[in-house]
């Protein structure tokens, strides 16, 4: 397999990742952000607040027009129409401070609003809601003229801003295309995006690996190699309990409830942290070491719904099922996989989802399936044969056998999600000890 590995990688059909192509000289068009924490002065941090409101309040107003105008059986308008009503508000009597914030980040929360209606009308997402004060402030400069990037002076200028200082923790490559500034755990970030030309990459490496998300573990790879978890939430679990009982005793939005407040979101902005590099430095890891990665098309969306029911109908079982939703969302499996494949991409490698029924059930050794043939989360044992293994190295076989199917004939491969096509795949099939174990944590 080896051998051939690379004339097989460009002629797999219905692949989420388009794989490299040997015989042309081609450049593709990378895009990548570079994110940095601001350090700004306070008349700039008061300004930044402004902004974000001022952004909050477009986006809530048209919400609140649209909506107004589908009751009253009137058509939606369009980004156009909103613009012009935008420029009405900013002259206006009765918000003339709009005047005071960029127009560019306001046009571009239009646009956002535009973009949640178009997806939620393809069924990629929810309706539209308003913003709340506090949740998501950020706003958008989209003109890369506007903006101007000092790298050697850590500083970048920003209209109505000027020039804000940033911690310069690594070089921006490419050229700067647009720049969002966002407010994360009481802290200012700017997200600066890049576009660079690149040479159609040819990756190093000739393997293809395996690999079984878990609940016990994060991941086995085929190879044998078992990959702990991270488990951010559960280390620090006990201490956001303890800070969110303190905030229950405060009064409301007095000054001790929102000192209480911002250190609950200190915590949670510690957990993304640690649960991010995580992701982060073990996607790399396999990205470089394998040129095809043949994981499970996992919703985890679907995985992860709660199991409480209703009153009339009550769901069994709620607390275990409540602390394995707990330990699935805690490991990050889809912004793993999001991560894993663009980063395949730059690299010139593949990702390959493929279907994740009997993956933890099937025997490698005859093919028999059965659910006895799990019947701890450690230990593998046939019933058929009597082939023995670890279980999610099993499952690691089993799913890089599915993948080699896949590149051999075009077998049943599941598309991404975000390309809006193909049918869910079934759920994972885990043995009870899974759950046993993240209740038990």
């Amino acid at each position: 397999m080896d051998v051939h590995l690379e004339n097989a990688m460009s002629t797999v059909p219905n692949i989420i990742v388009v794989a490299h192509r040997p015989n042309y000289n081609l450049c593709m068009q990378q895009l990548q952000a570079f994110k940095f924490e601001l350090r700004p002065d306070g008349q700039q941090e008061r300004q930044m607040r402004r902004f974000a409101g001022s952004c909050r309040f477009v986006f809530n107003e048209a919400l609140a027009l649209q909506k107004e105008r589908y009751e009253q059986g009137e058509k939606k308008l369009g980004y156009a129409g909103l613009c012009k009503l935008l420029t009405e508000w900013r002259k206006g009597p009765e918000t003339p401070w709009l005047a005071d914030a960029p127009t560019h980040p306001l046009q571009q929360t239009l646009k956002d609003l535009e973009r949640a209606y178009a997806n939620f009308f393809a069924k990629r997402a929810d309706f539209p809601r308003f913003k709340k004060k506090g949740q998501s402030d950020s706003f958008r400069y989209p003109d890369p003229k506007q903006i101007k990037l000092d790298q050697g002076n850590s500083r970048i200028f920003l209209p109505k801003l000027g020039w804000v200082r940033y911690r310069n923790s690594r070089k921006v490559v490419g050229e700067v295309r647009n720049a969002t500034v966002s407010l994360s755990g009481g802290r200012w970030h700017v997200s600066i995006q890049t576009r660079q030309e690149v040479e159609d990459p040819r990756h190093p490496a000739r393997s293809i690996v395996g690999m079984d998300m878990g609940v016990a573990c994060f991941a086995a790879l085929s190879s044998g190699e078992i990959i702990a978890p991270a488990s951010a939430l559960q280390k620090r679990q006990r201490q956001l309990a303890r800070a969110q009982r303190a905030m229950s005793r405060k009064v409301k939005f007095s000054n001790n409830w929102k000192k209480a407040k911002a250190r609950i979101q200190r915590i949670h902005t510690r957990i993304g942290h640690a649960r991010r590099d995580f992701l982060h430095k073990t996607s790399t890891a396999i990205s470089q070491n394998h040129a095809v990665v043949v994981i499970e098309d996992l919703q985890v969306r679907n995985m992860s719904k709660s199991a409480a029911g209703t009153v009339h109908l009550p769901g069994r079982n709620v607390r275990a099922k409540s602390s394995l939703n707990r330990s699935i969302l805690d490991h990050g499996w889809a912004e793993f996989r999001r991560q894993l494949e663009y980063k395949q991409t730059w690299r010139g490698g593949m990702v390959i989802a493929v279907n994740p029924r009997n993956t933890s059930r099937m025997c490698p050794a005859c093919g028999h399936v059965d659910k006895a043939n799990r019947k701890t989360q450690a230990r593998f044992k046939c019933v058929a044969c009597g082939h023995t293994a670890h279980a999610d190295v099993n499952a690691a076989n089993n799913v890089l056998a599915a993948g080699h199917a896949v590149m051999a004939c075009g077998g049943d491969v599941r598309p991404h999600p975000h390309l809006g096509v193909g049918t869910a795949a079934p759920m994972k099939q885990e043995p009870t000890e899974a759950t046993q174990i993240a209740s038990a944590n």
